[in-house]
């Protein structure tokens, strides 16, 4: 693989997980779109060990709170967190939902639903469009101090639905925090949160996978290395800035700006499918 093409996929991957984008669709697109060789298994694993990276360096402090608070312990002193100290549990039963439907379809979605041009293009105008209803809906008027268990549950489930590709994780489930009555930032703060065991966990099972299939680290090619270090190291500096960017821009704006872009992107990749299909590309 080029550096070039390493570098580029390492941006796209930084930005689109933790803008309400969806990754999985640009990650598919892109590369369709440019006429790229598919980049693997193994570099979208160094991907995802980038963003994982990425949130947990971010949140590092959130997390040391929230898990020391767990088990009882004071520490930290964030004052929305401490005033939810069941806050840990609470992330614990809404991965649940994910983590069923990770099971149960993730080869589906990766070998199937990642190939379908037309079903990602209606998942970024359809989910584009509840994003701009979602934004409406919601009070606003809770942080991550009044987080319920139905909030937990509700915003998991939601999460789940990210499988699918087009949809996104942080779109689906800021909406869905909306929904509860969670102020924007806050539901993002949740939601990112919310995505770093979902998103280790994916990029576990899919280096196990690697471990059995093709041999590990020694199964990648040489002159693929240097790449996939390239990409991890691009996705997880340009993860870090897009979730500082992302909540900062929470505080003051709504989510309408990537409303439009996804309803334009997605009929554009709706147009693109149906031009290739009938004109043999």
């Amino acid at each position: 693989m080029p550096l070039l093409h390493a570098i580029i996929l390492g941006i796209i991957q930084g930005l689109t997980e933790f803008l309400p984008v969806s990754s999985s669709a640009h990650l598919a697109l892109i590369p369709w779109l440019l006429g790229w060789n598919d980049q693997g298994l193994s570099f979208d694993i160094a991907l995802h060990v980038g963003t994982v990276a990425a949130v947990i360096v971010y949140f590092f402090r959130d997390w040391v709170q929230v898990i020391g608070q767990g088990f009882g312990l004071r520490f930290g002193t964030d004052a929305a967190l401490k005033r939810n100290p069941r806050l840990l549990w609470l992330l614990v039963l809404g991965s649940v939902p994910a983590g069923i439907a990770g099971l149960l379809v993730k080869d589906l979605a990766e070998n199937v639903w990642r190939n379908n041009q037309y079903l990602i293009g209606s998942m970024l105008i359809l989910v584009g469009l509840f994003m701009w209803w979602a934004d409406k809906q919601g009070s606003r008027n809770k942080d991550l101090g009044s987080v319920s268990p139905t909030d937990s549950l509700t915003i998991g489930g939601a999460q789940a639905l990210a499988l699918v590709p087009g949809v996104s994780r942080s779109g689906i489930t800021i909406c869905a925090g909306l929904l509860r009555h969670l102020d924007r930032a806050s539901a993002a703060r949740f939601s990112f949160l919310l995505a770093t065991p979902a998103i280790a966990g994916a990029a576990a099972k899919d280096a196990w996978d690697l471990m059995r299939h093709q041999g590990g680290i020694a199964g990648i090619p040489h002159d693929m290395r240097t790449a996939l270090m390239v990409g991890m190291v691009v996705s997880a500096i340009t993860g870090a800035l897009t979730i500082q960017f992302f909540l900062n821009y929470l505080r003051r704006k709504s989510l309408g700006f990537f409303v439009w872009y996804r309803v334009i992107f997605g009929i554009i990749v709706i147009a693109l499918a149906t031009f290739f299909r009938y004109h043999g590309g």
